[in-house]
């Protein structure tokens, strides 16, 4: 069982800057695959970004390269993600999800192969 819970969001002026952590407790946080979706009005959880479990593969949707920028420390059982140039458009709530998967078959994109879910934080950026 991993508990997340997500913190740093805010409201910033559209070019902005806010940093997302996500602090997991449980057992073997190294163990997963971390991501980053969002979820607007729909409720539908689009991908972020993502990371390998030792934090050497980092994945981004298209929007948000070379804006935002995922990390983590597993020892401090956290997940980061730095968000620069903020745009109106990356209004929504924030979710950080863990992945358990084998044998290189992570599954980054796909919010219905990650297990463990934090609450969100919200993120709104004004024009």
């Amino acid at each position: 069982q991993v508990q997340l819970v997500e913190s740093g969001g805010g409201l910033v002026q559209a070019g902005g800057s806010l940093r997302l952590s996500c602090a997991a407790s449980g057992r073997a946080f190294s163990s997963y695959g971390m991501g980053w979706f969002r979820q607007g009005p729909g409720n539908e959880r689009v991908f972020v970004a993502a990371i390998n479990w030792s934090g050497r593969f980092a994945y981004y949707e298209d929007s948000v390269k070379g804006r935002f920028t995922i990390s983590r420390d597993n020892a401090k059982s956290t997940v980061y993600l730095q968000m620069n140039s903020l745009k109106p458009e990356d209004t929504a709530v924030y979710l950080c999800a863990a992945q358990l998967y084998y044998d290189g078959n992570f599954h980054y994109d796909d919010w219905q192969e990650y297990i463990y879910w934090g609450q969100g934080t919200q993120v709104a950026v004004s024009s």
